[in-house]
């Protein structure tokens, strides 16, 4: 970090930094990568998927061939990806995805299209599930316009709903839910004789599971629901062990209060210490710094918002309901960015307050070049960071046996645009390491007079701020995060905000591509390469740009010196 009022000099070992980065690739490839390598918790199937439209027209075929009811051609069809994320935790967790995917997964799928259709009719809706290599329709429920069912399920009493469901369910018998059920299972392929009936007297709903199907301690189910007197619904899925659902329930309610408190508070917290210390040291800074980059983040996180409207649509949101959610996340959004701006001002005015200019100024001498090499610098820093991340992730599956799950609201499958992913990357880099680095650190070092300390506790709530992510033990990513952000932290403290800003971009640009590689399509995966090669882009032409009106100048520009 350069001392205010002296040339912009980074100081790099390019050699040492450059081997460090190819080990760190190495690394990243042997064991996030290549299949023959990669651990189980990072298991992937890599067979061909088919089309949204392909998944499309199996539903409707399905549609008007097996259930008989019409189309509504005029509304357009919501194609969502879903996920049985419990099952596909607890075959992760028992490294039992290789021998599931191997023997059940053409048939019982854990991931599919979900292609929600509307029925002219009865101006309802189909949810028609359609597997994602096959086409074969797997699962199906149908709900008219008015549905008592979907209205009770909305209801939070859970002792209300089973009572009211036997209502909505036409006081069917249990022989007359088997009758209706029988031609289902039959033409689903099921032999009816050679199932359990696991559903009681008066219990709801209609359940049979299969003995013969199993795989660990977990067995075929197929579940039938029934409104008015006829069947609402056909699944067949795998069970969930009581005691695996127990366990991601107490974790996921661990992890979610240690993101309102650990992360949430603290983060308004430090928020509202931003917004205290830009007004102690506004002799030392510029309001009218960070302005760009608040109106970016605020730009990028709406639109990422919007991106995700596919989510919403296929959980039935919609009308003044998906307004008023849109607009609760552009008004957090909209704080989010007002906490990123004072923290750009906070922050620089604390650094430089202090003598050191952790983040450089366009107009001061050499910045161009300075960029470029900062560019550079967070490149190889972002490999190296990769391979950590890998070591990280083999030692916690050896030790604490983490394991990871599926996620379907941050799936590229469920964006309008998925190309777009990875520029979420710049939102993270530009943010995190402005509130957590830039000004947290400085504002701890003030008052801690650590600057271990300074640096660890702002990478804590970074670090709870990725608890709910679907990876087991929720410590996974504490442990993981607080390697990685203390070495954010080093990154920082030498080389300064735009250096870490890059590698923390290039870091997630990276990991975010090969989702989009995953995808297979021609446009994501130029998208990928396009995103990896972005943050070199931009910084040329802040380099080209910066040259051009250095040249304009007549000001001296003393070259920075390389080491």
């Amino acid at each position: 970090m350069n001392p205010v009022g002296q040339p912009l000099r980074l100081k790099v070992n390019y050699k040492w930094l450059g081997v460090s980065a190819v080990i760190g690739l190495v690394l990243f490839v042997l064991f996030q990568i290549l299949p023959s390598t990669a651990s189980e918790t990072l298991e992937q199937q890599n067979m061909e998927v088919i089309s949204k439209e392909q998944a499309q027209n199996a539903a409707e075929a399905f549609m008007q061939n097996t259930l008989h009811l019409q189309v509504d051609q005029s509304k357009p069809a919501v194609i969502t990806y879903r996920s049985n994320s419990d099952f596909y935790g607890y075959l992760s967790r028992e490294k039992l995805l290789g021998e599931y995917n191997k023997t059940f997964e053409k048939n019982y799928p854990y991931d599919v299209f979900r292609v929600r259709l509307a029925e002219l009719t009865n101006e309802g809706y189909a949810n028609i599930d359609v597997h994602m290599n096959s086409g074969k329709v797997v699962a199906f429920s149908v709900t008219p316009r008015y549905s008592n069912y979907a209205a009770v399920m909305a209801d939070p009493n859970e002792a209300k709903r089973e009572t009211k469901l036997k209502i909505v369910e036409g006081d069917l018998s249990l022989a007359k839910k088997e009758e209706l059920a029988q031609p289902w299972l039959q033409q689903m392929g099921y032999d009816p004789g050679k199932l359990e009936l696991s559903t009681k007297d008066n219990e709801i709903g209609l359940v049979y599971t299969d003995p013969d199907r199993a795989i660990g301690r977990s067995s075929l189910q197929i579940k039938f629901t029934f409104e008015e007197g006829a069947i609402r619904s056909f699944d067949q899925t795998f069970s969930v062990p009581k005691t695996h659902a127990d366990y991601v329930n107490k974790q996921t309610s661990l992890a979610r209060w240690l993101t309102i408190l650990g992360y949430g508070l603290l983060t308004f917290v430090l928020g509202v210490l931003a917004i205290v210390y830009s007004a102690l040291t506004r002799h030392h800074t510029s309001f009218k710094r960070g302005i760009f980059l608040s109106v970016f983040y605020f730009a990028v996180s709406t639109f990422s918002t919007y991106n995700m409207l596919p989510v919403f649509q296929g959980e039935g949101v919609s009308g003044l309901g998906l307004t008023l959610m849109l607009a609760f996340q552009t008004f957090f959004n909209l704080v989010m960015a007002a906490l990123l701006y004072f923290s750009l001002v906070g922050g620089d005015g604390l650094w430089r307050k202090a003598g050191w200019n952790a983040w450089a100024r366009a107009k001061e001498p050499g910045y161009g070049p300075f960029v470029l090499h900062s560019m550079f610098t967070g490149y190889l820093w972002a490999f190296i960071l990769m391979g950590v991340q890998s070591v990280i992730y083999i030692v916690l599956d050896k030790t604490i046996h983490s394991w990871s799950t599926t996620d379907a609201t941050q799936s590229p499958y469920n964006m309008l645009y998925p190309w777009l992913l990875p520029i979420m990357a710049w939102m993270a880099g530009i943010s995190e390491e402005a509130v957590y680095r830039l000004f947290g650190i400085p504002m701890l070092k003030k008052l801690l007079r650590n600057t271990f300390i300074a640096c660890l506790i702002p990478t804590l709530i970074w670090a709870f701020g990725h608890t709910l992510y679907p990876i087991y033990p929720i410590s996974t990513r504490p442990i993981e995060l607080t390697v990685i952000g203390l070495l954010f932290s080093f990154i920082f403290l030498k080389h300064g905000y735009i250096a870490v800003m890059f590698s923390h971009v290039v870091f997630d640009s990276v990991l975010m591509s090969f989702s989009l590689f995953a995808l297979g399509d021609v446009p994501d995966i130029l998208a990928g390469i396009v995103t990896i090669i972005m943050p070199a882009v931009v910084a040329y032409i802040v380099y080209l740009y910066n040259s051009r009106k250095t040249k304009g100048s007549s000001a001296p520009s003393p070259q920075p010196g390389w080491q």
